[in-house]
């Protein structure tokens, strides 16, 4: 292998976190912000770019693996957390939003998995994290991730969110699974991702549900999550924002008040 081995352990049920174990020498590379613990003994360092072997050439190469990743709305810098001492230690990362974490381990996946671009948590070093430009014009303009997603190459292991529940499904070759743009979290690299119309004034004026479909055909792997953080930021931004309906109550206003949450 060329990326580092390392073990790990997936904790908790709506808000989760993941616990690397790492051997002494290994190192786990994760976005800045999602750090949580981690034991005495490991040495954290922030660098440019994602931390692959390829990467280690000169400064130029490290400067356009960072520009790469500001495409993708991530931070210039990743951090790294080496094992610098002689046994087992321990180092955590959590989730930022309800939902779950998806252990991808790219040797079995075929080295490589497209992703939302907001989605990796954190990896063995010598991951590749870079970006997936979408081909077609259509699925760049209306596809609801652009034209860029997250590209994780290797053969170690990798780690993405997802909001709320996370279910996976094995497309066969030429299976079209309609889907919720927002709803993709990753797939492999053998599926071939698209737009589609929904089709029919009524839908698209009055359906609620956009104007198009994300499309992917196997054959391949698909993971979905059932709440991107896109639909739950709006419920709450609508929440905070727009006077309550109260479905159902006679006290209207009244009942906000006697239940403690005012007007």
């Amino acid at each position: 292998m060329n990326n580092h081995e390392i073990d790990y352990r997936i904790f908790g049920e709506e808000m989760q976190y993941v616990e690397v174990e790492l051997d002494p020498g290994e190192t786990a590379v994760a976005e800045a912000g999602s750090f949580m613990m981690m034991d005495d003994g490991i040495e954290m360092s922030t660098i440019f770019g994602d931390g692959s072997q390829n990467q280690n050439s000169n400064f130029l190469g490290k400067l356009l693996s960072a520009g790469k990743r500001v495409l993708t709305g991530e931070s210039l810098f990743m951090t790294t957390y080496t094992n610098t001492s002689q046994g087992k230690k321990h180092v955590s990362f959590a989730s930022p939003y309800p939902g779950k974490i998806i252990a991808l381990d790219l040797m079995r996946l075929g080295n490589r998995i497209i992703c939302q671009k907001d989605s990796f948590l954190c990896a063995a070093k010598g991951v590749s994290i870079g970006i997936e430009f979408q081909r077609k014009l259509g699925t760049g303009l209306f596809g609801g991730e652009g034209f860029i997603m997250q590209k994780l190459e290797g053969d170690g292991m990798a780690f993405v969110h997802a909001g709320g529940h996370v279910t996976e499904r094995e497309l066969q070759p030429g299976e079209l699974l309609k889907i919720d743009t927002g709803c993709i979290v990753a797939f492999t690299s053998g599926v071939s991702y698209d737009i589609q119309f929904v089709g029919g004034i009524k839908n698209t004026l009055f359906g609620g549900e956009g104007v198009f479909f994300a499309t992917l055909r196997g054959p391949g792997r698909v993971w979905i999550q059932t709440l991107p953080i896109s639909r739950l930021a709006s419920r709450i931004l609508s929440y905070g924002t727009v006077r309550r309906k109260e479905e159902g109550s006679v006290l209207g206003g009244l009942g906000n008040l006697l239940d403690g949450d005012g007007w």
